[in-house]
């Protein structure tokens, strides 16, 4: 069963995200870290919460792994790619551990 681990960055309370940082270095040092253990990546930039409101995220990374084995051993070597966040975003992401029940 295919898994996923997503990165959510609200952008509330005048928090700043930069994102030509986290494109260009962030996401390449989380490949570093545990691009081996990953079956896909997707990032979203928030652009909108819908009709004249704003959107309620900077971004959204969602890292997908194919199995249980891949995301625990992924997790294990994610700390240089977490202590990098300081770096483009300026809150406290929210993580959300997940199943793919359907795409």
């Amino acid at each position: 069963m295919a898994l996923t681990l997503q990165v959510l960055y609200p952008s509330g309370a005048g928090t700043t995200f930069d994102h030509g940082y986290y494109l260009g270095t962030h996401m390449t040092i989380v490949a570093d870290c545990i691009g081996r253990h990953l079956k896909d990546t997707l990032i979203t930039r928030g652009v909108s919460g819908g009709a004249d409101q704003p959107a309620g995220y900077h971004a959204v990374a969602t890292l997908i792994f194919a199995e249980q084995d891949a995301m625990d051993a992924a997790l294990a070597e994610i700390g240089p790619a977490v202590a990098d966040i300081a770096n483009f975003y300026d809150g406290q992401p929210h993580i959300l551990l997940g199943e793919i029940i359907e795409t």
